[in-house]
């Protein structure tokens, strides 16, 4: 372990006192925040040379970001437990047996969450509620399920205190899931988010548009196409934190991305860019990435360790690795400029097709390299559109067009994220606001649905304009809450502090209305 400047101790110092001292952190974000703020002043990693740059310029304008995962990774970034094992075999450590009853199995649940860590302290993925909780729905009657279901979630949403947990149900219809849909269409709460497994045959038509009605009033659930997450990450796969697609029984060590946006400003022209600075850029993110999960795999002592690994809930063999990318849009406009081209992403074909081009270089990168702990994806990490982050300006989330350069026809804008969707097993997605008379027609969410995911669309999530809900990049936000912090107010969850933010640097209030 290398020593650390007396600089950056007196940095770290500074920034404890101020995280202490903070009127509108509660004391559950204060303690988080604490042990982020200790862990960076460890320095453990074999850093690749030329990373410091990259990830910390002095201009300021960094085009690798860590998206806060510490300097000596304790835990994988993502843990995706098999909760159906914990179910039907109980669990040694917590000295729990198999439960018998809805009762039992909601209690159970709620303190398995407890013990899942991962980078925000909370569960990231809490399980395919509807088949775990179908067996147990007809051991007590109606009202007495319903009552209880919306117990357990506003126990998650007060308790699970960030909205990138995330709980699927579907493809197929059951009573746990249409009970799920019509608490959660009451509750209109943040936590968890919620994806239904969509295949049209498969997906009852009157179940998808239950879900089309919950989420006009509850930003949830999203849309993903089941079809495509089977194909590439087999029937064993979930959907957690913002849209990731995972293996269930492991997870993702680790999640960086390129600022794409960025790294066009360090290139003359298109060449310099593909053949130079990109490549750069990824070799290093690869080699920062390859080092993370070495130390967590190898010196952590987590799989050692942890209950989870130890009783078969999670195994180190299914974890991958997330190679994330922000700003296409932005990278594709500002190599145009400096080409002195006046074609913008999202309405011109050259510059949609150069955006599939960069893509092509990018995935051909990370089918070329390989990770000796990312078995369970063929030694090669996934590709993940990231949402970004409250601090990114000019920067839009993954291959998304720019808010308010969205498409005038919501078709056209279909048209160009079908050719970027395919790109990203682990994850990506486009949100629409949705006019609140389609309250009156959900068969037209529907229809849109079912015609994307024909042209390989990977997912989709609507909500109503006028929804207190809402969504802000993979997660979800309420409007109310935003305005409380914005008015110097602690408020319970800390992904409102991220809402706040985007809002504020990447407009997400501004989106087109549909």
């Amino acid at each position: 372990m290398r020593k650390i400047s007396m600089e950056r101790v007196e940095e770290t110092r500074e920034r404890i006192l101020g995280i202490i001292q903070s009127p509108v952190l509660t004391h559950e974000q204060k303690v988080a925040n604490l042990a982020i703020a200790a862990d960076s002043l460890l320095e453990v990693l074999d850093l690749p040379e030329g990373l410091k740059e990259l990830l910390e310029p002095e201009n300021g304008e960094k085009c690798i970001c860590d998206l806060a995962e510490g300097n000596a990774p304790l835990r994988p970034r993502y843990i995706i437990p098999d909760y159906e094992k914990f179910l039907r075999e109980g669990s040694k450590f917590l000295q729990l047996e198999p439960p018998r009853d809805l009762y039992e199995v909601l209690n159970h649940l709620l303190i398995f969450y407890k013990h899942v860590p991962s980078v925000t302290n909370f569960p990231v993925y809490t399980g395919q509620l509807d088949t775990l909780l179908e067996p147990y729905i007809d051991t007590v009657t109606e009202d007495e399920a319903k009552k209880l279901l919306k117990l357990f979630f506003v126990h998650m949403d007060r308790t699970i205190l960030d909205s990138f947990s995330h709980a699927n149900i579907g493809p197929k219809s059951t009573k746990a899931g249409r009970l799920i849909l019509e608490v959660e269409q009451q509750l209109e709460q943040a936590v968890p988010n919620l994806t239904l497994k969509y295949e049209e045959g498969i997906t009852e038509d009157d179940f998808a548009l239950k879900a089309v009605e919950c989420a006009l009033h509850s930003a949830k659930p999203s849309f993903a196409n089941d079809r495509m997450f089977r194909n590439e990450l087999s029937e064993r796969y979930v959907i957690a934190s913002c849209y990731n697609g995972l293996p269930l029984g492991g997870g993702a060590y680790t999640l960086c991305r390129l600022i794409l946006s960025n790294i066009a400003k360090r290139a003359e022209n298109i060449r310099q860019f593909m053949e130079k600075e990109l490549p750069c850029v990824m070799e290093i993110m690869a080699a920062y990435m390859d080092q993370r999960i070495r130390f967590e795999v190898e010196e952590s002592g987590f799989f050692e360790n942890n209950f989870l690994a130890k009783e078969g809930f999670i195994h180190r063999d299914r974890f991958t690795a997330m190679f994330g990318l922000v700003g296409l849009a932005e990278c594709v406009n500002t190599l145009l400029e400096k080409e002195g081209r006046q074609e913008r992403f999202g309405h011109d074909e050259y510059a949609n097709q150069l955006g599939v081009e960069i893509m092509d270089i990018i995935d051909t990168f990370n089918r070329n390299h390989c990770n000796p702990y990312c078995e369970v994806t063929e030694n090669h990490f996934l590709l993940h559109a990231q949402v970004g982050i409250a601090e990114d300006k000019g920067i839009s989330p993954g291959t998304r067009i720019p808010i308010g350069e969205e498409p005038k026809e919501l078709v056209e804008q279909l048209l160009v994220i079908s050719k970027f969707h395919r790109y990203f097993p682990s994850g990506t997605g486009d949100i629409f606001p949705i006019d609140l008379t389609v309250h009156k027609n959900p068969e037209y969410v529907l229809d849109i649905v079912k015609g994307a995911f024909k042209r390989d669309i990977r997912y989709l999530s609507f909500y109503s304009s006028d929804s207190d809900v809402i969504r802000i990049t993979g997660y979800l936000v309420k409007r109310s809450e935003m305005d409380k912090l914005d008015k110097g107010e602690a408020v319970l969850q800390d992904t409102t502090a991220l809402g706040l933010g985007a809002a504020q640097n990447g407009k997400i209030l501004e989106r087109k209305v549909r």
